[in-house]
C-alpha cells in the first residue's frame, strides 16, 4: 500500500523518549539533604553503559520530565536524559546537577500550572522526609522542605510520585506511592485521601507519558487508571521493550527490531497521518504510531495498538472530524471516539465503500471546523461531505503530484507528503489551483528536527 507523511510546519516537535542507567540500583533510597543547580552541556552517551542496562533486573528510583521537556531518568548516583529532538542517551552523575542532594531520590515528579507561575513548571525531587523544588533551573527560596509541609497528609519516604492532570483525574492533583498505598494530593484544596491499589501493588516509580499513567516495578511497568488503579489487559510488561531502546529488542515486538520504521530520522515515509479535533497529531508507519503534537512526550515509536485498542496490521489513511478519527486500513475503516480513550465505535471496522463511498484510498484529509473531506487517490482527489446521508463523492480533480503518501490540513494550510519530502499550500484553493508541486522540503530535517 502506498505510504502517508507527516506533520504542520509550525508545530513543536519532540525529543524521543529514552532510558538507561549505568550501574545496578540498591531498593534502599537514603535520606538526605540538599539543593541543586542546572548541568552544562550533554555529555555523549555511554553504549557501554546502555548494554549494561539492558542486561540486567534493577529497577528505576524516579522518572519524570526536566524542566526543559526531556525525560530523567534516576538510579543510584547517576541520571540518564534524553536529549533534544534525538534519540540519544546521556548519562551523568547525579552530582552534576543536584549536588546538594547528596544521594539517590526517592521519587520526582514535575508540576505543570500555569495560573500559578510560583509553581507552574517546578521540578521536585524527594529524599526520605524531604522536597527540594526548582523553578527555572533554579532551587526555589524556602526549599528543602519536609514533605508533610509541602504536600499536607503525604508522609516522608514516598517511593513514586507523578502528577496527574484535570483531564482525566478532574482536578489537578498527585499521586504518591508509598507500598501498597496510594495517597492522592488535590492541589487546589490541598487535602489528600488515601487509599489501597492492590491490583496495581507498591511502584518503584511512576510516569505520565501521552495522556497515560504508569507504574514501574523493577524491570516491569504497568499502565492504571489514574482514578481506579485498574489495570488493563496484558500487562505487566517488559520496560526494554518499550521504554529503553536496547540493541535487539523491538518496543513490543519480541526480539525483532523495528528497524528504520521505529527510527524517526530514517526517512522512511509514513503511511498516514492524523490530526484530531483536540489537537493531537499522530504519524503512523508500519505497524506503530507515534505521537507528534507533545513537545514534552517525543517521537517515541508505539505498537498500533498501544493507542488504538484493538487495531493491528497498516493504516493507509487518516482524518479525524466531529470528535472522532477514522483510520482507513485497505478496504475498511475504524472508528475510535477521541475523547475516550481512543474506545473504537461498536459495529466497526466496516468497509470502506459503504462508509465513505470509495474502495480505497491513499490519503485523506479534513480542514480545521470543516465537514468536506477529501480523498486522494493516485493523482486525482474527490470531495465528500461527511453532513451529507447517504455520502455521496464528487467528481474526480487532478493535483499537481502524480501521487502522495499522505495529507493532512491544519491552521497553516494543506501539507502533502511523498517520500522524505512534504509540499505546503496555504489553503485547499490553492492546492487545486496549482500546475506544479510547491517546492519540496525535508520531512525529517523540518518537522523531526533530524541533521542533513
Amino acid at each position: 500500500m502506498h505510504t502517508m507523511g507527516v506533520i504542520t510546519a509550525t508545530l513543536c516537535l519532540a525529543w524521543a523518549l529514552a532510558l538507561g542507567c549505568a550501574h545496578p540500583l540498591t531498593h534502599k533510597k537514603p535520606e538526605a539533604a540538599g539543593g541543586g543547580h542546572p548541568h552544562g552541556a550533554e555529555p555523549p552517551s555511554n553504549d557501554t553503559d546502555l548494554a549494561q542496562l539492558c542486561t540486567d533486573e534493577a529497577s528505576f528510583d524516579a522518572v519524570t520530565l526536566s524542566e526543559n521537556g526531556t525525560m530523567l531518568f534516576f538510579r543510584g548516583e547517576e541520571v540518564w536524559e534524553s536529549s533534544r529532538g534525538g534519540g540519544q542517551l546521556h548519562v551523568r552523575p547525579l552530582a552534576s546537577s543536584w549536588p546538594e542532594l547528596g544521594g539517590p531520590v526517592d521519587a520526582a515528579l514535575r508540576l505543570h500550572r500555569r495560573q500559578h507561575p510560583e509553581e507552574h513548571q517546578s521540578l521536585y525531587l524527594f529524599q526520605g522526609e524531604q522536597v527540594w523544588a526548582y523553578a527555572g533551573e533554579q532551587l526555589r527560596p524556602g526549599f528543602p522542605r519536609r514533605v508533610e509541609d509541602e504536600f499536607p497528609g503525604v508522609p516522608g519516604g514516598v517511593d513514586a510520585a507523578v502528577e496527574c492532570h484535570p483531564e482525566e483525574c478532574g482536578g489537578e492533583t498527585i499521586l504518591f506511592f508509598k507500598g501498597d498505598t496510594v495517597y492522592s494530593f488535590d492541589l487546589a484544596l490541598r487535602v489528600t485521601k488515601s487509599r489501597t491499589w492492590l491490583e496495581l501493588g507498591p511502584c518503584d516509580a511512576a510516569l505520565r507519558w501521552l495522556e497515560r499513567y504508569y507504574c514501574l516495578q523493577g524491570t516491569r511497568f504497568q499502565r492504571f487508571d489514574p482514578l481506579t488503579g485498574k489495570v488493563p489487559p496484558g500487562y505487566p510488561r517488559d520496560l526494554r521493550d518499550y521504554f529503553i531502546p536496547c540493541p535487539g529488542r523491538g518496543h513490543g515486538s519480541g526480539d525483532t527490531s523495528w528497524g528504520d520504521a521505529g527510527d524517526r530520522c530514517s526517512g522512511t515515509p509514513f503511511q498516514a497521518l492524523l490530526s484530531d479535533d483536540t489537537g493531537r497529531i499522530y504519524a503512523f508507519r508500519g505497524g506503530l504510531s507515534f505521537r507528534l503534537d507533545s513537545r514534552q512526550d517525543g517521537h517515541h515509536a508505539w505498537p498500533l495498538g498501544q493507542t488504538w485498542p484493538g487495531l493491528e496490521g497498516e493504516v493507509d489513511a487518516a482524518f479525524a472530524w466531529d470528535g472522532r478519527t477514522y483510520l482507513i486500513q485497505g478496504s475498511q475503516v475504524s472508528i475510535f471516539l477521541s475523547e475516550q480513550g481512543h474506545r473504537r465505535v461498536q459495529g466497526y471496522p466496516r468497509a470502506l465503500q459503504e462508509e465513505l463511498g470509495v474502495p480505497s484510498a491513499d490519503a485523506a484529509f479534513t480542514c480545521p471546523g470543516s465537514a468536506h473531506l477529501y480523498l486522494i487517490t493516485g493523482n486525482r482527489v474527490r470531495l465528500v461531505d461527511l453532513l451529507q446521508t447517504p455520502r455521496q463523492v464528487g467528481e474526480p480533480v487532478p493535483l499537481p503530484h502524480d501521487h502522495v503518501d499522505g495529507a493532512m490540513c491544519t491552521k497553516d494550510g494543506v501539507f502533502l507528503f511523498h517520500g522524505p519530502s512534504y509540499h505546503q499550500y496555504a489553503s485547499v484553493a490553492q492546492l487545486l489551483g496549482a500546475q506544479q508541486p510547491a517546492p519540496p522540503q525535508s520531512i525529517a530535517t523540518h518537522f523531526f528536527h533530524c541533521p542533513q
